[in-house]
């Protein structure tokens, strides 16, 4: 998209336009240089983030949603995101930015499927979030731990195998031995579950694809904060 742009000579509003249009072809090196070059002109790590990259983001979750990409583009948005990121994240440490929220994610014990987690993992943080990806194979121990290190709102749970699905409902068992259900919302994803089984298990929600578990998540955070 950007081969024989001059990056320099465009105004900012067009710099923005440009890292917009690269993230949703997946365009990583064009993306980096965009994020330096947005950065020099003293733009801040937040406004980059939230004016350029998750902008961008937006869009590419509501074509996903509507049928428009597929997951071989989203994925490749969601790389490029990521080699934004990469330059933009310890900036963002420092200046202590407003985040969403912040998600530990993971596919259940058992089950070694992880596309789907991955995609959610990365438009998640494309949307502002702070996410904690814990892989595949997960165990309660493991998420327990990965809960206590990071003090998560979101805990998000995977499983594609209809096998595994049952150790969610584990999961949550346990969350709720532990005094701790009520402070976390649980969103559970996969392709053989579905709003009732989400509801039979206690979780808070089902999403049937990452451009879902983005709107969703961002709602029930709002929800939350406003009570």
């Amino acid at each position: 998209m950007s081969e024989d742009i001059n990056i320099q000579e465009l105004s900012t509003e067009e710099l923005l336009e440009l890292m917009q249009e690269d993230l949703y072809d997946g365009l990583d090196d064009e993306i980096v240089a965009e994020v330096q070059e947005a950065l020099k002109r003293g733009m801040t790590p937040y406004d980059v983030l939230t004016k350029g990259l998750v902008a961008g983001m937006d869009v590419v979750g509501e074509d996903f949603r509507d049928g428009i990409l597929f997951v071989p583009e989203v994925l490749m948005a969601a790389k490029a995101m990521k080699a934004g990121m990469a330059i933009l994240r310890p900036l963002l440490a420092e200046t202590g930015a407003p985040k969403l929220g912040t998600a530990v994610i993971g596919t259940v014990k058992g089950d070694i499927h992880d596309i789907g987690q991955n995609l959610v993992s990365m438009m998640w943080e494309g949307a502002g979030f702070e996410v904690f990806n814990i892989g595949i194979n997960n165990s309660v121990e493991d998420y327990m731990a990965a809960i206590e290190k990071h003090n998560p709102d979101i805990l998000g749970m995977s499983a594609l195998l209809t096998t595994t699905m049952p150790y969610m409902k584990t999961v949550i068992d346990s969350l709720v031995e532990a005094g701790i259900r009520d402070r976390l919302i649980v969103m559970v994803g996969g392709a053989p579950l579905s709003d009732a089984f989400a509801e039979e298990i206690g979780a808070d929600a089902y999403c049937r694809d990452a451009a879902v578990a983005v709107e969703t998540a961002k709602k029930l955070i709002q929800i939350r904060q406003a009570a």
